[in-house]
């Protein structure tokens, strides 16, 4: 963790510059009341001091065009320590062990347990190449720039569209579109048993049989 920078809130507002409220609520799905709450840095409700979560600044990263470790390290969430930058995609990186990649304009940033590396996007070919790999890895799509790997998937909560990389869902958390949690939800389900080594019957709250699955495949 790190410090968040003096007048952060205006900072955030010197990134809206001239768009609106509502423009800004508009590209990144949040209300323009609480988008002007952020930039006072208080609830104006309840008078709160308020500091946005990591998903509030990646859809805000989204919006304003800034890269999203820079505005996680400003609001306090990281340390400059805690990021590693790579340009470009020459240098291979190992995606096994990676549990999900967060894609902006201008970076890729890579998930680990307790760690992640941001990458600026530098080439279109290699970018390409890239993606073209991610699915031979386990990644799917779970939202417009959000890709997960299933097998490291141990907690799937579908009441709240959210995947957790530990059982006790007390970690990391990502959560996915309506639309893509809608296509993958059987095989969701499926690779939490198997990531888990539990029944199926009992990742979703059955009676278990005592089966284990043992493989997983994409429905046809």
């Amino acid at each position: 963790m790190g410090q968040p920078i003096p007048d952060f809130g205006k900072f955030l507002e010197s990134l809206r510059g001239s768009m609106s409220l509502r423009e800004v609520a508009k590209k990144s799905g949040l209300s323009h009341a609480y988008i002007r709450d952020l930039e006072l840095e208080r609830n104006r409700s309840t008078n709160d001091r308020i500091t946005p979560s990591p998903d509030t600044l990646q859809k805000l990263s989204i919006a304003y065009s800034y890269p999203y470790t820079e505005l996680m390290i400003k609001a306090g969430h990281l340390s400059s320590e805690d990021v590693v930058s790579h340009k470009g995609f020459i240098e291979e990186l190992d995606l096994e062990d990676v549990q999900y990649i967060e894609i902006g304009l201008k970076e890729i940033v890579y998930h680990w347990e307790d760690s992640l590396v941001a990458r600026n996007v530098d080439s279109l070919l290699d970018f390409s190449t890239f993606m073209d790999k991610l699915e031979e890895y386990g990644f799917r799509k779970m939202d417009a720039d959000l890709y997960v790997n299933f097998h490291h998937i141990r907690k799937y909560d579908e009441k709240r569209g959210k995947l957790y990389f530990d059982e006790q869902g007390t970690g990391a958390e990502v959560t996915i579109s309506a639309l893509r949690q809608k296509k993958y939800h059987a095989l969701l389900r499926r690779y939490v048993a198997n990531n888990t080594n539990k029944s199926l019957e009992f990742s979703i709250g059955k009676p278990s049989t005592g089966r284990v699955a043992s493989s997983v495949e994409d429905p046809v």
